[in-house]
């Protein structure tokens, strides 16, 4: 799957870029037109920006031997399904609008898909079932 590769990058570099972003106090709200939030939310923030440079690297060594680092890319398509249903569940009431979520509104699902058929597919399946033998025994 050529496509699997350069996708992990991408999200790396997303990851990578969100990671830092939320580090900034009030870089955020401010990148995408939302009312500054209280003092204390930049606590919050900086404790995501550390999760987010943590699956940036998770994502970078995933896509170095993707087989290897399943366990990355499992977690990836997790992440990538609760965004997308926050996304647009917070659309749905309004709380934020299109032009502030932009690719948020879809770019989970295309993730979801290309990491998707590569951690189900035949080979990878086995080699997670592999992976969970040899840790039990």
């Amino acid at each position: 799957m050529k496509i699997l590769k350069p996708t992990l990058v991408i999200i790396g570099v997303v990851q990578l870029v969100l990671g830092i972003v939320f580090l900034v106090p009030g870089l955020f709200a401010s990148t995408i037109g939302l009312e500054e939030a209280p003092d204390w939310v930049n606590w919050q923030f900086a404790m995501l920006g550390a999760r987010f440079l943590g699956f940036a690297f998770g994502m970078f060594l995933a896509s170095r031997d993707p087989r290897r680092h399943l366990a990355w890319i499992q977690a990836m398509i997790g992440i990538q399904a609760i965004d997308w249903v926050g996304t647009i569940s917070y659309l749905a009431t309004g709380a934020v609008t299109i032009t502030q979520v932009t690719t948020a509104a879809f770019l989970p699902l295309v993730f979801i898909v290309i990491l998707g058929r590569f951690a189900l597919s035949p080979e990878s399946r086995a080699q997670d079932q592999k992976s969970v033998a040899t840790a039990n025994a």
